[in-house]
């Protein structure tokens, strides 16, 4: 007969006691790892852990503080305000009294912490009150204030590998009275670990939600109509999180940008196998167009921009094909990042130059003052002239014959290139 299920998640329960028991990230713990370092000298230095989630951050705040012999105080940063951060500072402050070494402080979700959360963080770092673990899945070079991020070492956790899955796994299976009951073959070991994507926390409850639904003796179904019935009942199992949002982004703009419509499917059927919003690909998408295809096709913009409304309107399944639409036309048009460089070129004078005055001849003669000022005075229409066209100053004076924009070597663009040589000469 089955045990009562208890009150505490497998995850929980297999939360490793020892470092010695810890599975995954050889890279910081193995023989050669720098953490190990640290642990053999006694010394660690405040710390980011950033990685994607169920990789063993917080077990490892845990176990360092352990191996090291320091209190460790801890917070979540989505429960905790600055008063809460104060009163553990004052603590760990009082604490360092009376017990050896630094104590520890970690912060789970670190990013979620405001600027001034983190100013104040910043003063118990600064101090040596503690010395910081945070916990992330954000960049923490986006989302940690540069005062901190300079007074910390950034260690980057990985996605657990098949044969860390399968080693959690049958631990799991091995030890805990409530799963134990679950017949895991090695041709399942696959399949679980493709849906765990990397996380070890949802690998374990994937497991109790199994144990739960098989009746002892019976053969663990993981076909797709079974694995189907578990998305639909269980969604947050298969949520995808993290820094690897921005990675496969990351990854589609550049092979957009890179013009290799193949992986930029690939990547884009990533991004919506995993959950991702079609409203951000095609915000995405959107930009990509005018800044990395731009006069080369002009088309590509009002492409991306139709996809971008579609997307809005059909939602998904259905706006998984403009987006492969838009994605293989972009990633197959001829390449221009000129007017994104112009505009900044443009920007950049401005920026040095300031509020040059706008010459009396393209001023509104919106009155009889405004006239009687120059505003207006001796501008030509080009309209009224024969090609539509007159040669005429428009830039200040102070900043007359600067060049923002320079045509790309496209097709397109060199037959505007032509025709502003035509206009201008070779200034044009």
């Amino acid at each position: 007969m089955k045990p009562s299920a208890p009150a505490a998640p497998l995850s929980e329960r297999m939360r490793p006691k020892r470092l010695t028991d810890y599975v995954g990230q050889s890279h910081l713990i193995g023989p050669k790892g720098v953490l190990s370092q640290w642990i053999e000298s006694g010394h660690l230095p405040s710390l980011i852990l950033w990685g994607p989630p169920g990789v063993g951050k917080t077990t490892l705040a845990q176990l360092l503080a352990d191996a090291l012999g320091r209190q460790l105080y801890t917070l979540s940063a989505v429960h905790s305000g600055v008063k809460d951060l104060r009163d553990t500072l004052a603590q760990a402050q009082r604490s360092d009294l009376f017990r050896e070494g630094v104590p520890l402080l970690f912060i789970d979700e670190i990013h979620r912490f405001s600027k001034s959360q983190q100013d104040a963080l910043l003063e118990g770092v600064e101090a040596g009150t503690v010395r910081l673990i945070g916990a992330t899945t954000e960049n923490p070079g986006f989302e940690v204030i540069p005062a901190l991020l300079s007074r910390c070492q950034v260690l980057v956790l990985k996605p657990h590998t098949l044969e860390e899955l399968r080693t959690i796994g049958h631990h799991a299976l091995e030890t805990d009275p409530w799963v134990n009951t679950l017949e895991v073959t090695e041709a399942h070991w696959p399949v679980l670990a493709r849906l765990a994507d990397g996380d070890a926390r949802r690998l374990l409850n994937l497991l109790e939600v199994l144990a739960a639904q098989t009746p002892k003796g019976s053969p663990l179904d993981l076909g797709e109509e079974r694995l189907e019935q578990l998305r639909k009942a269980n969604p947050m199992l298969f949520e995808r999180g993290g820094d690897q949002h921005y990675d496969l982004a990351s990854a589609l703009i550049k092979s957009v940008r890179g013009s290799d419509p193949q992986a930029a499917l690939y990547y884009l059927a990533r991004l919506i196998h995993g959950g991702e919003d079609p409203v951000f690909i095609a915000r995405r998408l959107l930009i990509l167009s005018a800044e990395d295809i731009g006069l080369a096709d002009p088309n590509a913009l009002m492409l991306a921009t139709s996809c971008f409304e579609a997307v809005e309107r059909i939602g998904m399944p259905e706006a998984r094909i403009p987006l492969a639409e838009c994605c293989i036309y972009l990633a197959s048009a001829p390449k221009s990042n000129s007017a994104y460089k112009a505009i900044d070129a443009a920007l950049a004078e401005v920026e040095q130059s300031g509020r040059l005055e706008v010459p009396l001849g393209l001023r509104n003669p919106a009155n009889r003052v405004l006239r009687d000022l120059g505003h207006g005075k001796n501008y030509r229409y080009p309209h009224d002239a024969p090609g539509h066209f007159v040669r005429e100053r428009y830039l200040p004076e102070a900043v007359s014959g600067a060049r923002f924009y320079t045509p790309a070597e496209n097709e397109r663009e060199q037959r505007m290139a032509e025709r502003l040589r035509l206009w201008w000469g070779e200034e044009g």
